[in-house]
């Protein structure tokens, strides 16, 4: 009789043998083998604090687990984190049961946008419902099975709610492959029922062993390709979108490869925007609604559009109004077929760099109609006087936005990661920005999120340490989540942050003109008061431990820029703008539904060129 071998088994609580799987996992980069999950972001409750806290005390040498000053904020900088990293390394966050677990579902959303991995550990109610209700439960009078979690579904690429130990193994297998997967991507949530937390089972020891991810990188059809070679050969008046797919995929060799030999100019995405260096003479800049005239000008002639990486939304394609060309054809290159396949577009379902390798190699010998690009880096050298005539240096009492950027771009160079989120800002850099290497820029554009941008700057900081990162962030988004100053402070740290105080939501304000609507609710001095704020936000900033100060002037925010790059902690320079100045260089329409009817005469007005605009909307 043959004698049975049994697997080693360690007995361990449900958290535990969680904590200690996450530290196996691995990655390789640069040929180093390390840690794929960069630590843990905690805020303890009760509904996690003795389960999975005390398991994440247990592997703090090989997890590292980081306090924060908020959820959301927390696990924005984990996305930050990811983000930097090209998705090749990422964190989790964890929270306890009901206000704390809500408070991720707006970061869980923006990950989901952004297709940037993150894994959630919410708490949640007891599995056994004994104790029910328990401590911040919302009960659902209907379903039994229902808790607060269940928000997370439909903002997460995996959901699971772990009620028994045992569940964790395969959860856990399937949290990883969509972590890992280029194409299912996105924020993982396994919710956690805090008796289950604490339950032990005897898991198998192979459960822990070590194990390697690597990043896939699926080649293209045969068939697709040959469509998409043929499309390009045909094309008089090619044209390239990077976008955050080029990153992710660090495809920027194969992407300027490709380009160089056949003379393509290219046009970047909020998320592509750094695909190549501003100063390469191919690239157009930022194309869309915030888009440069060199780019814009070629979207709408363009007769092939190469959409590289690209999820193709509004800010875009214009609300697909920049598209001109009635016999345009897209060529949607994305490991992802629901993105590659968007608006009837030629499928090259493909990572991004193997893609692009695989082009260029069939391309080779083929060039674009020499008229084409030389009239592209004419255009760009059009653009690139107009630019520097917002951004230079004034003297106003009120600086706009852009010259605040001209003051930042002189003072720090673009060998800075630049980190925005939100409000006017993301417009005006995503045209004004000279980036320099790939990620330099790090936009948060695809749910524009209020609130991201410090907590972003430190999980892009923790990713990046010896590179200075410079946050550029409005008053009205510092207001709403600031509390990381602290954190960023407390784990040394620094970031550069520019405060642009123009005393309320600017950005909306001028949509708002700019649809008829009367000035309202939007600026400071136009909302409900009885009194006007007088925010001294430089004491503020000091008092959650950075060096700050208030700036007279964009010449004396250069200097204080200059200082910034010798401060040891992080530093916050505010200084006031004017809320009613933009751009005017560059730029698209975008769909913003205007009343059709209205005692505002604006509002009619506003109307009347809406629909003028409608009708020479591409799609």
């Amino acid at each position: 009789m043959t004698k049975t071998i049994r697997p080693k088994m360690a007995r361990l609580t449900m958290a535990q043998a969680l904590t200690r799987f996450l530290s196996r996992q691995m990655t390789e980069i640069d040929g180093k083998r390390i840690p794929i999950f960069g630590g843990v972001w905690a805020i303890f409750g009760h509904g996690n604090v003795a389960g999975i806290g005390e398991a994440l005390y247990q592997v703090r040498d090989e997890l590292p687990t980081f306090r924060a000053h908020n959820e959301q904020a927390m696990a924005h900088a984990a996305i930050a984190y990811a983000k930097a990293n090209f998705r090749r390394r990422f964190m989790a966050a964890t929270s306890s049961i009901g206000p704390g677990a809500l408070n991720m579902v707006t970061a869980a959303a923006l990950a989901h946008v952004n297709r940037l991995p993150v894994l959630f550990l919410p708490g949640d109610v007891f599995a056994n419902r004994l104790p029910d209700p328990v401590l911040q439960q919302a009960e659902d009078f209907s379903d039994g099975t229902a808790t607060v979690n269940d928000c997370f579904r439909p903002v997460s690429r995996y959901f699971d709610r772990i009620t028994r130990p045992e569940q964790i193994m395969p959860a856990l297998n399937r949290a990883m492959q969509v972590l890992t997967d280029p194409a299912e991507c996105g924020p993982v949530t396994l919710s956690l029922c805090q008796d289950v937390q604490a339950e032990a089972y005897d898991y198998p020891e192979s459960f822990f062993a070590e194990r390697v991810w690597h990043q896939r990188r699926p080649r293209p059809d045969r068939g697709e390709l040959a469509a998409a070679v043929a499309a390009l050969k045909g094309a008089k008046k090619p044209l390239v979108i990077a976008g955050g797919g080029v990153l992710y995929s660090q495809a920027s060799a194969e992407l300027a490869k490709l380009v160089q030999g056949a003379g393509i100019p290219v046009c970047e995405t909020q998320g592509g925007k750094s695909s190549l260096p501003d100063d390469h003479p191919l690239n157009m800049a930022a194309v869309g609604v915030t888009g440069t005239s060199a780019a814009n000008r070629l979207a709408e002639e363009a007769d092939v559009v190469l959409a590289v990486g690209t999820r193709l939304q509004d800010f875009t394609t214009g609300s697909w109004a920049l598209f001109k060309n009635s016999g345009k054809i897209i060529i949607g290159l994305n490991a992802q077929v629901f993105d590659a396949g968007k608006h009837w577009a030629l499928p090259l379902v493909a990572d991004a760099a193997e893609g692009l390798a695989e082009l260029g190699a069939a391309l080779k010998g083929w060039k674009a109609p020499a008229a084409w690009t030389d009239n592209a880096v004419k255009g760009k050298t059009v653009w690139q006087a107009e630019a520097g005539k917002v951004t230079a240096s004034t003297n106003a009492a009120y600086p706009s936005d852009a010259q605040v950027i001209g003051a930042v771009q002189r003072a720090m160079g673009s060998g800075v990661i630049l980190l925005n989120a939100s409000g006017g800002l993301p417009g005006e850099l995503h045209k004004l920005w000279q980036a320099g290497a790939p990620g330099s820029y790090h936009g948060e554009y695809g749910f524009s999120t209020m609130g991201y941008e410090i907590a972003g700057g430190l999980g892009a900081k923790m990713a990046k340490p010896d590179q200075e990162v410079v946050v550029m962030i409005g008053d009205g988004s510092y207001l709403m989540m600031n509390s990381e100053i602290a954190t960023s402070v407390m784990l040394g740290l620094k970031l550069t942050i520019v405060l642009l105080d123009n005393r309320g939501y600017g950005c909306i304000n001028r949509l708002q003109m700019a649809t008829g609507g009367a000035n309202f609710n939007n600026l400071l001095k136009d909302a409900r008061h009885e009194a006007m704020p007088d925010i001294d936000f430089a004491a503020h900033a000091a008092s959650l431990g950075a060096i700050a100060e208030k700036v007279p002037s964009i010449a004396g925010l250069e200097t204080a820029l200059a200082k910034a790059k010798d401060n040891s902690r992080t530093t916050v320079l505010v200084i006031d703008t004017d809320p009613l100045v933009s751009t005017d260089a560059g730029g698209h329409w975008w769909d913003v539904a205007v009343p059709e009817v209205s005692v505002r005469p604006q509002v009619n007005a506003a109307r009347k060129k809406y629909e003028e605009a409608l009708g020479d909307r591409q799609g």
